[in-house]
């Protein structure tokens, strides 16, 4: 994944590993103001995105039932997933 992948098409996995590479250069202080800003804003992106995937899987782990002893026998359906 690359800058220029539209950050609402990225998995959980793609806007994490992509966020740590923005943290990483804005950390290291050597990125002009221009492209800081950049960065900022594209960190801002991916950690809203990577929030909104946590968040979709946190309750697709809450609709799942259990029967009488313990085990999963399908999941409730989820507005929006």
């Amino acid at each position: 994944m690359t800058e220029e992948t539209p950050v609402e098409e990225m998995t959980f996995e793609q806007a994490m590993a992509e966020l740590e590479r923005v943290v990483a250069q804005l950390e290291r202080g050597d990125v002009p103001l221009d492209d800081s800003i950049r960065l900022y804003e594209r960190g801002a992106a991916l950690k809203k995105r990577c929030e909104a995937r946590l968040k979709d899987a946190e309750e697709k782990v809450a609709a799942i039932t259990l029967d009488a002893q313990g085990t999963p026998t399908g999941t409730k359906p989820v507005d929006g997933l």
